[in-house]
């Protein structure tokens, strides 16, 4: 794992179906990709060893079609396929598709998060002993 912190941007123009984000920001534990369909475009039947996937649709409808069964999934949904399950994605129109594309394999190590009152302190607390901080002042929020 990298140390430090990466950024990236989605590419909508990109021109490609197919756009690693995991290289871009350095990530190294999670695939992550951006998927550009457009009208008419789908992937092979595929499924994985090891890795499990999400779905999480951004723009347009995805058809994902599962052992052959298909669901619309539109934005802001997410469908998350195990391993060997063999899936289709399917842009059946009538705008481009955009997908980010997450996978994964093993165990999630949750709750591993330590938690810091201010940006002063070092020595890190259990997330549970610091609470939310209160909001901002409105004279630090952004306007228009």
């Amino acid at each position: 794992m990298e140390d430090g912190v990466g950024y990236a941007r989605l590419n909508l123009e990109a021109g490609e179906q197919f756009v690693s984000l995991r290289r871009a920001l350095g990530v190294t534990t999670v695939g992550m990709n951006q998927l550009l369909l457009e009208p008419g475009a789908r992937w092979r039947i595929h499924r994985h060893v090891h890795q499990e996937e999400v779905y999480l649709v951004l723009e347009g409808v995805l058809s994902l079609s599962v052992e052959g069964e298909e669901r619309d999934l539109g934005p802001g949904e997410l469908a998350r396929v195990a391993p060997s399950v063999r899936r289709q994605l399917i842009n059946r129109g009538p705008g481009r598709l955009v997908i980010l594309a997450l996978g994964g394999m093993g165990e999630h190590a949750g709750r591993d998060a330590e938690a810091f009152f201010t940006w002063d302190d070092h020595e890190a607390k259990q997330v549970a002993e610091v609470p939310f901080p209160e909001p901002l002042p409105d004279a630090e929020l952004r306007t228009g």
